[in-house]
């Protein structure tokens, strides 16, 4: 154990994901667990700007495992992005003798503690909690598989009325920069298109294959949106779409942030434990402006800097499979 340890902070940034607080109720226990004093931070980078820190004890996150959101809450912070406010932060957090900090966040949060980290040198871990699993270093983020989940779900109740209906559903999924979620549910639900931020699937490719469908009286279609994509948003492509077939009762469906929501799963909850036990595993072994995540079911730390700029690029084998069992 470090001896310069003593004195630790969490706080949550950037949007919620299911399993914030599992990692939270982790990080608390194993600092306790270390006879660390630890303060939570309300409200991200914002929060830390203005001094919102408050000590957690084991009971502070008792009951709190199931639950989605974060009892931290989290906010953008727009005076976060100059160094003034970053020297704000810095001197709140010298204020109560902090000696590191754990960030639960995705690419924006871990971008701003490596600048704050460079500026100030107090110590950061990062543990990555984003549901587009975007983040290179991890094999998954915390709530990625909720998210696909909570998707796949809700794109089983509308195969149902699709079916009944001879309908044609286009569903908008999130992943702005990524396609994770799109390519995992619409793999998951058997949809018969899934278009990726990362490929250039076109309108006029899209039309071809449902065509093939439609010539081999195929009843109903369903087609996975990512935000991201290059052709526009959902009612975009549906409209486009439905000049070609008029005969398709069209209909779109943005499943928008009920993604975030929700009691994260079982597998949410075991790698926000375990991430956040490494955090702090990590920050008493000498760790500063790293990532922790799992890589091949092992824990592994990675550099900020590298963790945010470097690409994590979707499985070409999974793309494949998708157009196969779409076919």
């Amino acid at each position: 154990m470090s001896k310069d340890i003593k004195t630790i902070a969490v706080f949550t940034s950037g949007g919620d994901a299911p399993g914030m607080n599992a990692c939270v109720r982790a990080v608390v226990r194993t600092a306790r667990y270390h006879k660390l004093m630890i303060y939570g931070i309300k409200n991200g980078y914002e929060g830390m700007i203005k001094g919102e820190l408050e000590p957690l004890f084991n009971e502070s996150v008792a009951n709190i495992i199931h639950r989605g959101g974060t009892i931290l809450r989290t906010a953008r912070s727009e005076e976060f992005r100059t160094k003034e406010g970053r020297k704000k932060a810095a001197d709140q957090l010298h204020a109560y003798d902090i000696d590191g900090v754990i960030a639960i966040g995705g690419n924006g949060t871990f971008t701003g503690a490596n600048i704050f980290y460079k500026e100030h040198g107090i110590p950061f871990v990062g543990v990555p909690g984003t549901i587009d699993n975007d983040l290179f270093g991890t094999d998954y983020t915390i709530g990625f598989d909720t998210a696909v989940n909570t998707a796949i779900e809700a794109i089983d109740k509308i195969r149902d009325t699709a079916d009944s209906h001879n309908r044609l559903f286009f569903i908008e999924v999130m992943g702005r920069d990524a396609g994770y979620i799109a390519l995992n549910s619409g793999i998951g639900s058997g949809a018969g298109n899934i278009l990726l931020p990362e490929t250039n699937t076109t309108v006029e490719e899209l039309i071809e294959v449902l065509d093939k469908g439609a010539k081999r009286k195929k009843l109903f279609n369903i087609v996975i949106v990512a935000e991201g994509n290059k052709n526009g948003n959902a009612f975009d492509i549906a409209k486009a779409v439905n000049k070609k077939f008029k005969h398709y009762d069209t209909r779109v469906t943005n499943l928008g942030h009920i993604q975030r929501g929700g009691s994260p799963t079982c597998h949410d909850r075991v790698l926000a434990s375990r991430l956040g036990y490494a955090a702090v595993e990590g920050l008493l072994g000498g760790k500063e402006n790293t990532m922790v995540g799992v890589v091949n079911d092992k824990l592994e730390y990675t550099d900020l800097a590298v963790a945010i700029k470097k690409h994590k690029p979707l499985g070409d084998d999974l793309i494949k499979l998708s157009r196969i069992l779409s076919s």
